[in-house]
């Protein structure tokens, strides 16, 4: 299992963080006197901990797909949310500075690294990864090829491979890839274990992975839409499928807007990034069945539909979170938690 520290019954060590005054962690309400709100978290065992009520994310039901979590879902609605996705998701959800900040921990030091971007969309976090990595060397990926025809417009990403595919079978070959990013996807994979065997298997040995992902929120209504919507996987839950797959040096560092100030309970999209280092070459240890969604499977186009709407109003909520918060910034003073 994972290092969890709902319970404190596992070891972990802090790395770096600032104080409940500063701003910048979403996903989950902490208590504060526990954890630090923003930084790193290493999941490596250090000395032995007494249990505490230090929580990092709410109980919630057992992990099952959620409406547009299913492939197929998630395909019509990209095929109309990229239209406005660069325009209206991003500058609520994951802005340039916390797609930067989410970056680091991967580790792109050298121009001439191999990077796959897997559930690239529009390429909004591989024009952060272009920054440090010729285009030339990164390969996108989606399932998407309307996010990614928005991919292909944008002039620093002309160089780019750029696929269709399946973040749960990538079509590369075992130990391909320097550094594996994927950003704004594992709520979309109908099993995310899968997914990060996937991304272990074609790094190349020393390879770093990191993914950028949501934390399960602890408002109730935050919670009631996000178990509608889309996987919000718990902080825990990500180390837990880092190690399973056979990654090391695993941490997780909290990330959100500039401008959410003190503890946020209400949960936005992006709240993690979480890395993890490839020990070994060749495929990862971890033995898997079937997929848990067969896309060749007939779909009752009635259910589809009642399921992709119910997903939309769901999504709809999680378009106005960060116009609310954007208010309360506005009218609470300064230096005061919203």
């Amino acid at each position: 299992m994972a290092s969890s520290i709902l319970s404190g019954a596992d070891n972990f060590k802090l790395l770096s963080g600032i104080s409940p005054s500063g701003s910048s962690f979403l996903g989950s309400e902490l208590n504060l006197k526990c954890l630090p709100q923003k930084g790193f978290v290493n999941f490596r065992a250090t000395r032995t901990l007494r249990p505490t009520k230090c929580s990092l994310s709410a109980s919630r039901p057992a992990s099952q797909p959620r409406f547009i979590q299913h492939k197929k879902e998630a395909f019509w609605f990209y095929r109309f949310l990229s239209i406005v996705y660069d325009h209206v998701i991003n500058p609520g959800h994951w802005t340039e500075d916390m797609r930067d900040e989410a970056l680091e921990p991967a580790e792109l030091h050298t121009r001439n690294l191999q990077v796959v971007d897997v559930g690239g969309g529009t390429g909004f976090t591989t024009l952060g990864i272009v920054k440090h990595v010729d285009a030339k060397n990164v390969t996108i990926i989606d399932q998407s090829p309307h996010q990614l025809a928005k991919a292909r417009q944008k002039e620093p990403l002309k160089e780019c491979k750029i696929l269709e595919g399946d973040a749960e079978d990538l079509p590369f070959p075992t130990d391909t890839f320097d550094r594996y990013i994927s950003a704004g996807s594992i709520e979309y994979w109908p099993d995310p274990q899968r997914g990060i065997k996937e991304a272990y298997r074609v790094l190349t040995i020393g390879g770093v992975a990191c993914v950028i992902g949501p934390v399960y929120p602890t408002f109730w209504l935050s919670r009631f839409f996000a178990d509608v919507w889309m996987l919000f996987p718990k902080e825990e839950e990500y180390i837990e499928w880092f190690k399973k797959a056979g990654f090391t040096q695993v941490k997780l560092k909290r990330i959100g807007p500039k401008w959410y100030r003190g503890v946020r309970r209400h949960g936005l999209i992006m709240g993690c990034s979480v890395t993890g280092v490839k020990p070994y070459a060749g495929e990862s240890p971890l033995q898997l069945g079937p997929k848990v969604e067969d896309v060749s499977k007939p779909v009752n186009p009635f259910v589809f539909l009642m399921r992709f709407l119910l997903g939309i109003m769901a999504a709809s909520y999680y378009v106005l979170v960060p116009i609310y918060m954007w208010l309360k910034d506005q009218i609470v003073p300064k230096g005061q938690p919203i």
